[in-house]
């Protein structure tokens, strides 16, 4: 074994008194074949605002692609639920956007699908919740798209209570969708697409 001797250097600042100090002497023991060396810490990076902006505008880019991805991908899939933030009924209809979005939105779960708003205005409506549920079957389901990067869902949700035509617009390098449904009173939803498996098709 071999004693190697590290000097350390060190000025200490008093509040009151300033004095010269001895160097700190430190005892280290290592085997023959090691050698030690003196790394100076790296400098911190120091970034200008505009770095900073452009750093955050990159990872939001970032984001907003796997986000698409995702949608995307759910939609080709068939398991997805569009989560409504505002609706409007009719075709130069009031926008409303102080809604609930666990109970507004479009579900498609492969074959199956629900199209729900509830309005919660005071007006019981058909679903008890200021609105309409409609359930029924996916049929005659056709996805293409654009040169632009939107995505563009089409079907027919149909049972003994509904026949509903639902057009989805997913748009590019977000998650953010827009959908028309009419067979009835016309409806726009917009919102978010989300992937999303019920526990019935797990």
């Amino acid at each position: 074994m071999k004693r190697i001797l590290l000097t350390l250097s060190a000025i200490v600042a008093l509040t009151m008194v300033t004095a010269a100090q001895t160097p700190d002497e430190v005892d280290i023991e290592t085997d023959e074949n090691v050698k030690l060396e003196m790394i100076t810490p790296a400098e911190p990076v120091q970034e200008t605002e505009q770095e900073i902006k452009e750093r955050e505008k990159r990872l939001r880019a970032h984001n907003d692609e796997i986000a698409y991805a995702k949608a995307s991908n759910s939609l080709r899939r068939g398991y997805f639920v569009l989560v409504a933030d505002n609706i409007e009924i009719g075709n130069m209809g009031y926008r409303h956007y102080n809604i609930n979005q666990n109970s507004n939105f479009i579900l498609v779960q492969d074959e199956d699908g629900i199209i729900q708003f509830a309005l919660n205005n005071g007006s019981a409506g058909s679903n008890g919740l200021g609105g309409w549920t409609g359930k029924g079957k996916v049929r005659n389901k056709r996805i293409t798209y654009k040169d632009n990067g939107d995505v563009n869902m089409q079907y027919h949700l149909i049972s003994g209570s509904v026949n509903a035509e639902v057009f989805i617009t997913l748009f590019h390098n977000t998650k953010r969708a827009m959908a028309r449904i009419t067979g009835g009173t016309p409806m726009t939803i917009y919102g978010e697409i989300l992937p999303y498996r019920d526990k019935a098709h797990r």
